[in-house]
């Protein structure tokens, strides 16, 4: 097999190519996801960066035998365009004009084309809709078990890691496996002429188990499938990955099996059940297991129990929420006192990359620490505008003290998951401008904030708070104003969140979510705003109760400063002032004792939790 380094991006696309006319395919697709649908994902399944040299996390990518071209969301626009090369085309998905994947498929082939794609990584709903969208061309869609771009990668594919499984004590989850288990078999009950539920996403899985693993980078999972039947709990996974501690954990009522066992299992099982008795799967999925099951009839699609139960936090859960987040304030205190102390008064050159390194050591100092909960957003001027920005040490730009500098990070913690953003002006001079934007998105970030909305509001109809007053001058962002955040697992879940998908209207906000307030502003080429917090929804006690439906309302847990330099106070409203300034003193109370008395952090944070 021809070595990876020695293609170039067209000879990749050369070599499959010519893949594709063996299995007589007109078309490829090759998506971002794992064959669990995870966001983020191990090397191993890096194919659609591979083949097309975009690195963003979200996107898809279809090759025909003549053409090329990668979809993606607002959040990398610009990290795309620069990124692909000449023989891409580039689809900004979501803007007028642009086509599906769907649409351009069947704009661009010949009738009677075949479709290939690998089952295992496409979700029988994105099957189905792909099907049904090429009948009218009399396309076909073929699933194909060997992977065309692993075909391409050869040796130079990274190995699929194996890493020790851990146990998440009780005491941190909240709940018990076992009763996590027993609600999933109460869910079944429900169904109607159901047998069992399949568990396929990994945060789903170590959620359940109340099992923490590091198979992908900064989410605190590990592979595996689970089944649970109405008699049975089966976990496959690799058995080298179980350490003695976690075999005894699973001893009562759970089954260990290989971790491809479940497409023979499924196969069995399907065979063998009552003709109108049905496995419950997610419509996230993969088709290989819809396929090995035995296809669509024996299927139950719905939205996963585990999904709807795991957003939905303990109290032990919201506990952890709190205390990690003020530790990890305590963190950020260190690196913004440190940051600005270097680049202002030292005149010192620190590089993107540089600066967060230095904050990841100051997070690996506190109590609970694991790891990182995605790569650091380190970026000065331009670079902010790329919403989903990475530094590369070996083409990142040094932070300027007159240019605005986004960071956001986050960090995985024993008790919680914390995701933060803040912009700066290093110097404290911004232009009118960039004062008046950031103080737009502060608005909406406090807006948000102070929502008071009835039981049943989803976030879909709450986003619109957020952008009135970007609105009113004419500004806006190109990303969702908000995602749920896991315990102790992946930065982002669902199925909620704030923002305009209309997936986002499909679920209304519940008392023990977390959800994350992050409106932005970003001018390419120029500079990019956002400010991150981190909620809690909870029960709201209001002076009427119209239609008796209760209400909700935020409990911020994320707790760091808000730059005054960069805020135009005149454009506040007096209740919008009043918030920001005891959300300052709620700063200082609850983050200064974790400082050293007369530290630079401490005397940093007094000065920024200042009253306006």
């Amino acid at each position: 097999m021809t070595a990876v380094a020695a293609l170039s991006p067209s000879s990749r696309l050369a070599r499959l190519r010519d893949i594709m006319k063996q299995h007589d395919v007109q078309a490829y697709i090759v998506p971002s996801e794992d064959a669990h649908q995870s966001e983020y994902i191990a090397d191993v399944d890096g194919r659609r960066a591979f083949i097309s040299g975009f690195t963003g996390s979200a996107g898809l990518a279809v090759v025909t035998l003549n053409e090329a071209a990668l979809w993606t969301d607002g959040r990398y626009y610009l990290q795309a365009s620069q990124q692909l090369d000449s023989n891409w085309t580039l689809m900004k998905a979501g803007l007028p004009k642009v086509p599906t994947k769907e649409e351009w498929l069947v704009e661009v082939l010949p009738k009677n084309s075949k479709v290939g794609l690998d089952p295992k990584l496409i979700t029988i709903s994105a099957a189905r809709l792909l099907v049904d969208s090429f009948k009218k061309e009399g396309h076909t869609l073929k699933p194909i078990t060997e992977n065309l771009i692993d075909a391409v990668w050869g040796a130079e594919q990274p190995k699929r890691p194996v890493h020790k499984v851990v146990v998440h004590p009780d005491s941190y989850a909240g709940k018990s496996s076992a009763d996590k288990i027993a609600s999933v078999r109460e869910e079944i009950e429900k169904k109607k002429n159901v047998w069992g539920f399949a568990v396929t996403a990994l945060d789903e899985i170590a959620w359940l188990f109340n099992l923490r693993g590091s198979d992908i980078a900064y989410n605190p999972v590990f592979f595996a499938y689970a089944l649970i039947t109405k008699t049975e709990a089966i976990l496959y996974v690799d058995d080298s990955k179980l350490t003695p501690e976690v075999r005894q954990h699973l001893a009562a009522g759970v089954t260990v099996s290989p971790y491809d066992q479940i497409f023979a299992d499924l196969k069995s099982k399907g065979a063998a059940t009552a003709k109108d008795s049905k496995l419950w799967l997610d419509g996230r999925c993969s088709l290989a297991l819809q396929n090995a099951l035995g296809g669509e009839a024996l299927v139950c699609e719905a939205r996963s129990p585990v999904q709807t139960a795991k957003a939905i936090k303990t109290e032990a859960e919201l506990e952890g929420f709190r205390q990690s987040h003020i530790r990890d304030a305590a963190a950020l205190c260190e690196y913004f006192a440190w940051l600005e102390k270097e680049l202002v008064e030292k005149k010192a050159t620190i590089s993107e990359v540089q600066a967060a390194d230095k904050l990841e050591g100051f997070r690996r100092k506190q109590k609970d620490f694991v790891g990182l909960s995605f790569d650091t957003i380190s970026s000065t001027g331009p670079n902010g505008a790329i919403i989903h920005y990475k530094p590369e040490e070996a083409t990142c730009a040094t932070i300027v003290t007159d240019a605005l500098y986004l960071c956001d990070s986050g960090a995985q913690y024993r008790d919680g998951t914390t995701d933060v953003t803040r912009t700066i002006s290093p110097n404290g001079k911004p232009s009118a401008h960039e004062k008046d934007a950031f103080t737009r998105v502060l608005k909406g970030h406090i807006q948000i904030d102070m929502a008071v909305f009835p039981r049943g509001t989803t976030g879909y109809l709450l986003d619109v708070l957020a952008r009135t007053p970007l609105w009113a001058a004419g500004l806006d962002f190109r990303h969702g104003t908000g995602h749920g955040v896991g315990a102790f697992l992946n930065v982002h879940e669902g199925p909620h969140g704030i923002g305009t998908r209309i997936a986002y209207n499909d679920t209304p906000l519940e008392a023990g979510m977390t959800v994350t307030n992050e409106p932005g502003y970003y001018e390419d080429g120029k500079f990019g705003i956002r400010i991150e917090n981190v909620l809690l929804v909870r029960e709201v006690k209001t002076a009427h109760n119209f239609g008796d439906r209760g209400y909700l309302g935020f409990e911020h847990v994320t707790l760091f400063p808000m730059q005054a330099a960069l805020i135009d106070v005149a454009l506040l409203t007096p209740e919008e002032r009043t918030w920001l300034n005891n959300y300052h003193a709620e700063t200082w109370e609850k983050v200064s004792p974790l400082l050293e008395e007369g530290s630079d952090a401490k005397k940093w944070l007094k000065a920024n939790t200042a009253k306006l």
